[in-house]
């Protein structure tokens, strides 16, 4: 069975990102998105850990993501699974929790599956509506599922700030490597500057971000590189931008984080600018 994704924009829905996807070998590797993860599962079953586990999506079902969340994704049968997904920001969420429910606080979901096929519809009728051109019902679809699954499933996401010691090392990390994204020091080097010890460092750091300093890293270039491509960069100067050896290199993370090649990506951004 062949795998094929689309990952696109429509520009009626700024800021949202599209995709419908059929994968079987793909496997997602621990990853985050700034945006919102609204994934309707077609048919078959997805599997992607979470905070707390393994989580199990089959049809009619939708894999929810808090923006900045460390999640994968793999296949759970034989046949893979199908699906679409849209990405809201986190604004265009928190808009629509105010005007719709009594959300207070910043709004996300509380369970990781709901097992919705009333919802799943509309989000497969969102990505139906922007691909035929027509915006009132794309921008209203997507504000009465993203609506019916805050009533379902929503609730105040838990602050975000600094209060340990370790939390507050892991956060002047992560600020070192987002500055010294092209050429980051080595860890000994890295905790080192900050006045701890190497496992030290990455114990504060894997507890605070969900993931190690080296894989938090390549997560941000991924998303440094698709805001390159998004303002025209070649996959090639931006694989180099980011820190990538080579074009090869960003393409092997970018797909399994993204879900789709860099040059596809960029493709799909650049009919939709042509469009305007």
């Amino acid at each position: 069975m062949n795998e094929r994704a689309r990952h696109w924009q429509y520009d009626e829905l700024p800021g949202v990102d599209l995709l419908r996807a059929r994968y079987v070998r793909k496997t997602f590797v621990r990853h985050t998105h700034e945006n919102f993860v609204i994934a309707a599962i077609a048919d078959g079953v997805e599997v992607f850990h979470h905070p707390g586990g393994d989580q199990y999506a089959g049809a009619g079902a939708l894999a929810l993501v808090n923006p900045d969340t460390p999640h994968t994704g793999r296949a759970g049968v034989p046949e893979g699974w199908r699906y679409g997904a849209v990405y809201p920001p986190a604004d265009v969420v928190a808009e629509i929790a105010a005007e719709t429910t009594g959300l207070r606080g910043t709004p996300g979901f509380v369970s990781p599956v709901v097992d919705d096929p009333y919802a799943a519809r509309l989000v497969h009728q969102v990505l139906r509506a922007a691909d035929e051109g027509n915006a009132l019902a794309a921008d209203t679809l997507l504000r009465a599922a993203v609506t019916r699954l805050l009533r379902l499933n929503g609730g105040p996401m838990p602050p975000r700030e600094v209060r340990t010691a370790g939390a507050r090392i892991a956060a002047r990390a992560r600020d070192v490597l987002e500055e010294r994204m092209a050429r980051p020091p080595t860890l000994e080097r890295l905790a080192t500057g900050l006045g701890t010890s190497p496992f030290a460092l990455l114990r504060a750091f894997r507890d605070t971000y969900g993931m190690p300093p080296h894989a938090w890293l390549t997560d941000a270039r991924v998303r440094r590189a698709r805001r390159l491509l998004d303002a025209g960069t070649t996959p090639s100067e931006a694989a180099v931008a980011v820190g990538f050896t080579d074009q090869p290199h960003l393409n092997r993370h970018f797909s399994r984080m993204v879900g789709v090649p860099p040059g596809a990506y960029q493709r799909e951004r650049k009919n939709v600018q042509d469009l305007r």
